[in-house]
């Protein structure tokens, strides 16, 4: 007999331990959760600010582990960045306020691809998360950028316009209550990116809280990097 998702459902998937190596030195801990069978494409998952909670396993992020691989064929690689804590552990160093953390970025898009041979990886960035995907998530190899609850607080003018002539496709979730930017004002400052795409979600917060959230941001991922998935089945 079929049962509903939940926030507490975990769906099969070959889940690992990785480790991510900086070039300043440091050890970054992850997980990659891949599905059982072939992988239609990748997230890599920036998570929102450590000093408020951020990790790898905030809520979104986690669930898209749990779920996306066996319902989507999407890889869901999460790691926390420098000096963040997680039930798997403690990344080294200390957090930098978006700067330093250009180097977590850069060594976990290269992990993906030298080490987990992925392919087709979107960088997929909540709340802090987004900010330094915008800031450090250049690399030509990356698919483009889903952003949830971008705050832009971090993100230089010249940093968004540097993504003016980068082809690459750029979709925005913004909350209709979120406190940080709302969807006018979060319309009005991605205009000048010609391919970026800005979806208001009636009703959300910035924290996405609640199941038909979840569900709406894990569609809205899966639109993007695996579209033939949808729709995303609600029970197992």
């Amino acid at each position: 007999m079929a049962e509903l998702i939940r926030p507490s459902t975990v769906l099969p998937a070959n889940r690992s331990p990785i480790t991510i190596h900086t070039a300043d030195g440091l050890n970054l801990i992850g997980e990659v959760a891949r599905p059982l069978g072939e992988s239609a494409g990748a997230i890599l998952c920036l998570h929102p600010l450590p000093t408020h909670g951020g990790m790898m396993d905030s809520h979104i992020f986690k669930k898209a582990a749990n779920r996306l691989p066996a319902m989507a064929g999407i890889t869901v690689v999460r790691f926390n960045t420098r000096g963040t804590s997680s039930e798997q552990g403690t990344s080294e160093g200390q957090f930098d306020s978006g700067d330093n953390e250009r180097l977590d970025v850069e060594a976990a898009i290269e992990f993906c691809f030298s080490q987990l041979h992925l392919k087709k990886v979107w960088l997929v960035g909540w709340s802090f998360g987004t900010e330094i995907a915008l800031k450090h998530g250049r690399d030509p190899r990356v698919q483009g950028l889903i952003l949830l609850s971008p705050p832009l607080k971090r993100v230089t003018e010249e940093e968004l316009l540097w993504w003016k002539n980068d082809p690459r496709k750029i979709t925005a979730l913004v909350p209709e209550f979120d406190e940080f930017l709302k969807p006018a004002e979060a319309i009005e400052q991605f205009a000048p990116l010609p391919n970026a795409n800005v979806i208001a979600v009636t009703g959300a917060k910035h924290l996405w809280v609640g199941e038909p959230f979840v569900y709406r941001v894990l569609s809205e991922i899966c639109e993007i990097v695996n579209p033939a998935a949808l729709p995303l089945p609600e029970e197992f």
